[in-house]
């Protein structure tokens, strides 16, 4: 047998130190030796070839999990890859969901009401209503809360689609209603009106520039940026009628405009050469917006409008055929700037048929001369965790508005007060005062009259909204009302509610329920 070099050293080694140490060295002894040497060389070969054995195995293990391993990752890189695509057919998904969410396609009911029942300390019926003073007939509104008289009701249906370009369409339809009587069954005296039918088209993709994101609009409704002062039942700026526009028409970031073209009748007045309702009032309007601030121009035209026939007192004779108008207004996100809160704060003027600043465009009889300046401003803020404050101003004087040389002159300060008791409880407080000098050189047999008019409301209210939301609705509150006024007022007409039988000055006292509610 061949022995290993490595064997045969180590022989040799183990030869000499037993000869070193004085071991037997007969040629028996050494080859007994030898034999003993040889039997363990050859299992020390034996273990060797094991151990090589197990190296082989544990190599051809390795390679095998070295494979598995390389397997694993490319598993793993196939399943990170589906992953992927499945996070991205997530994403999409959420994006075509948030779009449908706010495309808000299919029908959507809203709407808004009030009603309630209103009596004097005597439990009869009594005068009341935002406008129930003598400035009320040019706009003069004072504190609605504890108030108001009367059934509203509106009801809103819409229907929403986007198609397949991506171009949206809305239809609405209002249907509106005022009452002022306590019975169940009103049909005799319903003013039932389809209030709103219009349709709008938006994001039509063969829109370019600054048409891009703009909506087009046909048919009769409100215009979409009026807005009011809730606390007085105004509104700053109301445009209605029948007619077309594009809404968003953008001229950069935060620079869009607004056009349309309303159409209204003076239904109440007849023309000399025909005794049909032919006058026509047509308003052209830009309506104007950079950032909070908004600018809007009209221009009104009703032709034949200075032929038409005054009925009884109403003796004008140079009624307006055209007008303008012009509003500037701030929309602001905190309280004129001193604390959170919002507030809007607008100045309006108008010429001949322009000078009804509000309802612009509703008012037939105003003449060529007239001029009305306006102010509207109101704000909301919370004072503590318990209190907020809706404070309110709104005053305006008109020159010549139905007579030569008439002027109505009048101011209106208001404040709601909210205190939170719980949070579906809290108790409203609302206190207006309204100063009014008022020379209608004899239109309509009123009379030239001033002084002032102030109210005061007690409300405990119930709701189920955000308690430290004022505009959170619905609520059904109860309130208790005292109001007076200067005696001189009582002579102003003889057709309104001042003076009238007990409702003249020296106090007067309201009591009643109310609900209201808008979604």
């Amino acid at each position: 047998m061949m022995m290993k070099p490595h064997y045969l050293a180590v022989a040799i080694g183990l030869l000499l130190t037993s000869t070193a140490q004085g071991a037997d060295t007969s040629a028996s002894a050494i080859e007994a030796r030898f034999d003993l040497l040889e039997k363990r060389l050859q299992l020390a070969e034996n273990r060797a070839a094991t151990a090589e054995a197990r190296a082989n195995e544990a190599e051809q293990q390795v390679k095998k999990l070295e494979t598995r391993t390389t397997s694993n990752e490319q598993q793993t890189r196939q399943v990170a890859k589906r992953a992927e695509i499945t996070q991205q057919q997530t994403t999409e998904v959420a994006k075509q969901t948030e779009t449908l969410a706010s495309d808000n396609s299919g029908f959507k009911f809203s709407g808004y009401a009030r009603s309630g029942v209103i009596m004097n300390n005597s439990g009869t019926s009594t005068e009341s209503g935002p406008y129930v003073t003598p400035a009320g007939q040019t706009g003069g509104a004072v504190g609605r809360l504890g108030n108001e008289n009367n059934t509203y009701v509106e009801l809103n249906l819409e229907h929403k689609q986007t198609m397949a370009s991506g171009a949206t369409s809305r239809y609405k339809v209002m249907l509106a209603d005022g009452q002022r009587s306590y019975n169940d069954w009103t049909g005799t005296t319903s003013a039932l009106n389809i209030r709103q039918a219009f349709v709008e088209l938006g994001s039509l993709p063969t829109f370019t520039g600054p048409w891009k994101d703009s909506t087009l609009w046909a048919g009769k409704r409100f215009d979409r940026d009026n807005f009011d002062i809730h606390w007085l039942d105004s509104d700053v700026i109301f445009l209605a009628g029948t007619g077309g526009g594009i809404y968003d028409v953008k001229w950069g970031d935060n620079l869009k405009s607004n056009f349309s073209l309303y159409g209204r009748n003076f239904d109440d007045l007849t023309n000399k050469q025909n005794n049909d309702t032919l006058i026509e009032n047509y308003i052209v309007t830009a309506n104007n917006f950079a950032g909070p601030f908004q600018w809007m121009v009209s221009g009104l035209r009703a032709k034949n409008n200075q032929d038409r026939e005054n009925s009884g007192t109403l003796r004008n004779s140079n009624a307006a055929d055209s007008g303008y108008h012009t509003m500037l207004a701030y929309h602001g996100d905190s309280f004129y700037g001193l604390r959170e809160g919002t507030s809007k704060t607008a100045l309006l003027y108008g010429h001949g048929l322009g000078a009804e600043v509000k309802s612009l465009g509703s008012d037939g009889y105003l003449i060529d001369e007239a001029s009305t300046l306006r102010l509207a401003t109101y704000g909301m803020t919370p004072l503590s965790k318990d209190w907020s404050i809706a404070p309110a101003v709104l005053a305006q004087q008109s020159k010549d508005r139905y007579i030569s040389g008439d002027d109505y002159k009048w101011v209106t300060l208001n404040t709601r007060l909210i205190q939170k008791i719980t949070d579906n409880f809290e108790l409203a407080y609302e206190g207006s005062y309204q100063y009014m000098n008022l020379d209608p050189q004899g239109f309509s047999n009123n009379n030239k009259v001033k002084g002032g008019f102030y109210k005061l409301t007690f409300a405990p209210t119930f709701k189920v909204g955000d308690i430290s939301n004022m505009l959170s609705r619905p609520e059904i509150r109860f309130f208790t009302s005292y109001m007076d006024w200067n005696k001189n007022l009582d002579s102003y007409s003889s057709s309104d509610s001042f003076g009238t039988d007990g409702f003249t000055a020296g106090g007067q006292w309201n009591f009643g329920i109310q609900m209201e509610t808008w979604f």
